[in-house]
């Protein structure tokens, strides 16, 4: 069936980051621990420093997980964006190339869910 058009959009999304007061939105992602079924999603300054990402909402978000005690974050690998990634644990988030919307995709390799079921 063709589409045709109506007019031109001119609606501005409302997730624009102007719109969350200096803030940008960070998405995370535990892979294979789908008991979390969506990445989370948090409004961070941009000059957070990454270690303090690490232990002010990434440890708190995931410690209900009973995989959460095991995690070992040095051995941990990291994609931004769906890229490898390194982060510089002293530098902010916008630093490490965290933007508005970016999606960080963390991997704890040897954990796999409850009981190893990817959940």
């Amino acid at each position: 069936m063709p589409v045709t058009a109506i007019g031109a959009y001119d609606a501005q999304p409302l997730d624009r980051q102007e719109n969350f007061h200096g803030l940008q939105l960070v998405y995370l992602c535990w892979e294979r621990h789908l008991m979390f079924c969506a990445p989370f999603t948090f409004p961070l300054p941009p000059a957070m420093p990454f270690s303090d990402f690490l232990e002010q909402v990434v440890k708190p978000s995931i410690a209900r997980h009973p995989d959460a005690p095991r995690v070992d974050f040095t051995q941990a690998l990291w994609r931004l964006n769906d890229r490898p990634f390194t982060p510089d644990l002293g530098a902010s988030l916008i630093a490490n190339g965290i933007d508005h919307k970016s999606l960080l995709h963390l991997d704890t390799p040897g954990l796999n869910g409850l009981a190893g079921s990817f959940n």
